[in-house]
Formats: structure tokens, sequence, C-alpha cells
């Protein structure tokens, strides 16, 4: 009887262990692919960071902007002293009056060398008739194709100078065209729409093309850098939507897709919230997020949330995902 019972008691708690591990595997594969086939990821909000630099040198005059501030395409955000560039500009544009008299006075020469050829040119025929007809000397025929020779050389001079002059004229001009865009160099706008991060720079420091101003960080597109484990890679593709969640706003669900997938496999950054996946291959993904609202920071760590039964995409439309109109500093269309 005791053997019986011994017997029983040691299938019972095989069952047991037989359990627990059948449910601790359960536990484990919900951690990774979550309920309903869900694959969830942890990463990291990130953006894309420019330096912006004035095109010109010279001491900066004014700024505009603080750290923090809202930026949209064209706005000015600084100018340097303009004083020299100004003068530049300013002879420049002398030069060019002056090259385009010359030009004129040159036509003008052309214009009376051509009169005096043709005035030649008639009287050297008209006394070559009349020295057949023994009416004038030939002494005076020579000299009158004397003097057509002479104008066709003042019209090929002219004709020459006005070459010369025109010549002239675009060099100038070329050299105004310079002057102006050195000129518009000393006012530095922002390219895009973003929020300035930093002011290196303040007025009374030298500026020049290689020290930047500005650090501004794009507002768009902002993605989360995330990692995938090679298990999953089969199921995963671009285009495929996902929802992306965060600590700092609780309950709200950000929209978003993949749009990239590393080529190349590497060991997880310590950084990735899951202690399982540290220690293993897996491959970079950048989920791109709609953040019409600002509302997502340089990173701030999400959680983005992969449905794997979703319907692949045809190609010709991935490139067509987005966000539509958001107001990204001001409203502009989302960029694909």
């Amino acid at each position: 009887m005791a053997a019986k019972l011994s017997k029983r008691r040691r299938v019972t708690i095989g069952g047991l262990v037989v359990a627990v591990a059948a449910i601790a595997s359960l536990l484990f594969l919900r951690g990774r692919s979550g309920p309903n086939n869900v694959l969830t990821l942890y990463g990291n909000v990130d953006i894309r960071e420019v330096q912006v630099a004035f095109d010109a040198s010279d001491r900066i005059a004014r700024m505009f902007v603080q750290e923090g501030d809202f930026v949209r395409p064209g706005e000015l955000l600084a100018e340097l002293d303009a004083r020299r560039y100004t003068a530049s500009a300013n002879q420049a544009r002398a030069d060019v009056v002056q090259e385009r008299a010359n030009v004129a006075k040159a036509k003008a020469d052309i214009a009376s060398a051509m009169a005096t050829r043709a005035n030649a040119a008639r009287i050297s025929a008209r006394d070559a008739r009349l020295l057949k007809k023994g009416t004038v000397s030939e002494e005076q025929a020579q000299t009158d194709e004397s003097a057509l020779r002479v104008a066709t050389a003042n019209l090929a001079a002219a004709q020459s100078e006005l070459a010369l002059a025109e010549a002239a004229l675009k060099s100038k001009e070329a050299a105004l065209a310079l002057a102006e865009v050195n000129l518009a160099s000393t006012r530095l706008y922002a390219h895009s729409y973003g929020v300035i991060e930093d002011r290196i720079l303040e007025p009374g420091d030298m500026a020049s093309p290689s020290v930047p101003a500005f650090t501004m960080a794009l507002t768009n597109p902002l993605w989360v850098r995330a990692y995938v484990p090679e298990t999953y890679m089969a199921r995963i593709y671009l285009g495929m939507k996902a929802s992306i969640t965060t600590d700092s706003y609780p309950g709200k669900v950000f929209r978003g897709w993949v749009g990239y997938i590393s080529p190349t496999a590497e060991f997880t950054p310590k950084s990735v919230e899951a202690p399982e996946l540290r220690t293993r291959l897996v491959y970079e993904v950048r989920v791109y997020a709609c953040n019409p609202r600002n509302e997502l920071r340089l990173g701030m760590p999400a959680t983005v949330a992969l449905a794997l039964n979703q319907a692949v995409p045809p190609a010709n439309q991935i490139n067509g995902l987005g966000c539509g109109e958001q107001n990204h500093a001001g409203g502009h269309s989302e960029i694909h």
C-alpha cells in the first residue's frame, strides 16, 4: 500500500513539473511575441540632427532664435556683419554699369565704322568706273581705294573692341552675381522644419562655414530604433504597420510603420530593455512614427507592437506610407 502511494506521489509530482515547464514556456513565448501573434519590440526614439552654419565668414551681428524654438523652412535664424559684402556688391554693380557703357560705345563705334566703310566703298567703286573713262586720275583712284582698306580695318577693329567689351561685361556680371551670393550668405536661414537644440555661437563670435552656429533637430522623419531577433526576420517586412507606446504618454498609441530593416546582423545593444535578447544576434529596424503634436522626443524609450498576421502590402504602396498632413512645427506634409 505504501509503495503504491509513493508511486502515485511520484507521478503527481512529475505531472506538476511538466505542467510548470509548459506554463513557463508559454509565458516566455507570449512575452516575446505577445498575445494574438503580436511581436513586441523595445527601443528608443531617434531623429536626425544637422549642424547649421553660415556660408560666409564674418562676425555675427544678430541671432533671432533660441534653444527650443520651432523653425520653418526659410525662417531667418541669424545674420553676419554684412558691411564688407555690401561694399563688394556695390562695387560689382558699378563695374557692370561701366562695362555696359563700354559695350554701348563699342556698338556706336561699329555703326560709325560701318557708315565710313560704306561711303569709302561707294567712292572707290565710282573711281574705278571713272578711271576706265579717263575722267579721274589713277592717283586719285588709288587714294580712294586705300581709304576703303583703312575703313575696313577700322570696322574690324571696332568689332574686336565690341567682342572684348561684351566679354568684360560677362565677367563683371559674373562677379556681381558672386558678390550678391556672398552678400546673401551673410543671412542664415532654416532649410527645413526643426527645433533649435543648441545655440553654439553668439553675436560677436566669428562665424565661418566650418563652424556651426546652431544644432537643429529635424522634426521629420522620426522613428523608433529597435531590434528584431533572427527567428522573426521571415515574419516582418517593409511597410508593416505598427503601434507605438511610451511611458511618457500612458494609453496613447502612435501610428507607425516599418521603414528600414538592416541587412546586417549584430549583437543587441546593451541599452535595449530586453535582457534575454542582449546576447543574441538581432537586426536593427526603424519604425517610423506619426508625431503630429511633437510629443515624441529624441532618446525617449518606446514600445513597438507589430501584428504578425498582417497582409504584405504591394511593393508600389510601400513608398506611399505616411501620416498625411501633420503639424510638425507648423503643419507640413509628412516626409515618406
